[in-house]
């Protein structure tokens, strides 16, 4: 019986890989095992995109992950249905307080003044006059119960109530036809939102929880709440809405995170 020589595998680094690029991507690699970033988002195809690359060239990997992140913003979009609802809960199954998440510790929440606070609006809008906490709290609310589903595998049932997103588009003459909708928050976080998840039914500006004005730690006194995205595009604290037809890149997304995110 001959024996056959092993061909060396086409995909294999031409160069071999030193040790030291795992201790100097140590940190990333942590974070992006602690949150399950990737469980389920790598396909065959984001794998061929790698083909061929020497893991050692940070550009090169960062450049294709990217490449295959925007590619899902777009499928994303394109299967998304407007008016599909999520499933909503009974007021029995809420929790209470809801879980707080951020990108730091519940005690390094920095408190609102509601009295003070006011929405900036900015972009494709034709009344850009500035909004009180109690305008806002003035408007006809809209209560949804579901589900808050986080990157990071947790999810909690939670029952918010506020002003439909849609309804105070077109109170303050938002350009509907706009692309995005982005949001500033008190902490400078940011994120954005596409224009059909900001019209979408389930889409409020939420200033309560159960039934009582939202507490500090939870976006007081105004958060976003979508049915249609993960946690983290639920922006919190909010102070400046603009509607604009300019993409830029949000707290998350700078990170590598999906931008569309959605369920």
């Amino acid at each position: 019986m001959s024996i056959h020589t092993r061909t060396p595998s086409i995909f294999r680094p031409r160069k071999t890989v030193g040790q030291s690029v795992l201790t100097q991507n140590r940190a990333r690699l942590d974070d992006i095992n602690r949150r399950n970033v990737l469980r389920g988002a790598i396909s065959l195809g984001a794998l061929s995109l790698l083909t061929g690359c020497d893991v050692s060239e940070d550009d090169s990997v960062q450049k294709a992950l990217r490449t295959m992140s925007a590619w899902n913003d777009r499928v994303q979009a394109a299967i998304f249905r407007p008016h599909h609802l999520a499933p909503t809960y009974s007021a029995s199954q809420v929790v209470k307080p809801p879980r707080f998440n951020a990108y730091y510790d519940i005690e390094d929440v920095k408190p609102i003044d509601g009295a003070t606070w006011k929405l900036e609006l900015a972009g494709r809008i034709d009344n850009k006059q500035p909004w009180t906490a109690q305008q806002i709290y003035q408007l006809p609310e809209q209560e949804i119960i579901i589900k808050h589903i986080c990157v990071e595998g947790w999810d909690y049932i939670g029952q918010w109530s506020g002003p439909n997103l849609r309804d105070f588009l077109q109170r303050v003459g938002a350009d509907l036809t706009a692309k995005y909708v982005y949001f500033i928050c008190n902490d400078d976080y940011t994120e954005s939102i596409d224009m059909a998840t900001a019209l979408h039914p389930q889409t409020i500006l939420a200033t309560k929880y159960a039934g009582a004005v939202l507490a500090d730690p939870f976006g007081y006194p105004l958060r976003l709440r979508t049915s249609t995205k993960l946690g983290y595009k639920n922006a919190k604290w909010i102070k400046a809405i603009e509607v604009t037809n300019d993409f830029r890149e949000t707290f998350w997304s700078k990170q590598g995170f999906n931008w569309f995110a959605g369920i």
